[in-house]
């Protein structure tokens, strides 16, 4: 994990070292600064979806490497970071045994043992005769209610449904306007009420900075659109958004966010 941690700092430093806040925005790396950071701090291995925005704005965007060679060496690396057994598994020492000497009390004599199971008789119908009076006693009192049982957490969670307009790869035309939907589903237990979705990174297309998700209770999909403006020049435009609630903190950082992929073509 710290090996691993290590390799993305080298590689952060060989391209030119820039800012986390950079990475996420200006070159458009798809996981926020907080992520990033995480990524190279070494206290816990990054999901990869996090470890490739990492390595592929810097060794693909940056320094011009090839993407699918990148990627399977990357995930080399990644893949057996995971496998690496953890120091925090190894189990603690055995606590050291120590073994005491028994001695062997003298056996009492026989009417020693008259006397002990007499005692023991006696001690016994007084027992029996408590009980029965704490029985006659407390029969018929209601039982004490049952503690409260403990509710389970709320769960907060969104799963990626489809494009509903403009799939990855969609062509538009130089300084034409379109509309961008996708379909999301909240598989949480938490209902959603004034949420967004938030651009995170800058590109040759525009649209707002933030456009709305509708109320959606749990089990159910919502559809969110955003109007986008082309370039007037052909070439790539890729928009990545990512959900934040009513006050703009951002939600689920470590999941991939939801995104915009057309191509700027000429008539």
């Amino acid at each position: 994990m710290g090996a691993f941690a290590d390799r993305l700092l080298k590689l952060k430093e060989e391209a030119g070292d820039p800012s986390y806040a950079e990475m996420s925005a200006r070159l458009g790396a798809a996981a926020s600064k907080s992520s990033l950071a995480s990524a190279a701090q070494g206290r816990k291995l990054p999901s990869w979806e996090t470890a490739w925005e990492f390595v592929r704005v810097l060794a693909v965007d940056r320094l011009g490497r090839d993407p699918e060679e990148t990627e399977r060496e990357w995930r080399e690396l990644w893949e057996r970071a995971k496998a690496a057994p953890s120091t925090d598994d190894e189990p603690a020492p055995a606590p050291p045994t120590t073994t005491t000497e028994v001695v062997q009390a003298p056996a009492p004599s026989a009417r020693r043992n008259r006397v002990l199971i007499s005692a023991m008789i006696a001690t016994a119908i007084i027992l029996v005769g408590l009980t029965g009076f704490y029985l006659a006693t407390t029969a018929g009192q209601d039982d004490p209610p049952a503690p409260p049982t403990a509710s389970a957490p709320a769960k907060d969670d969104s799963a990626f449904v489809g494009d509903i307009t403009y799939p990855d790869g969609s062509e538009v035309r130089p300084g034409s306007s379109f509309k961008k939907v996708w379909r999301i589903r909240n598989i949480g237990t938490t209902s959603w009420a004034g949420r967004r979705l938030a651009r995170i990174n800058t590109g040759p297309c525009r649209s707002p900075e933030t456009v709305p998700i509708p109320p959606t209770a749990p089990g159910q999909t919502a559809d969110i659109s955003v109007q986008v403006r082309a370039p007037d020049k052909p070439g790539n435009c890729r928009i990545y958004w990512k959900m934040t609630d009513a006050q703009g903190q951002e939600l689920f950082p470590d999941k991939r966010p939801v995104f915009l992929d057309v191509r700027v073509t000429p008539p």
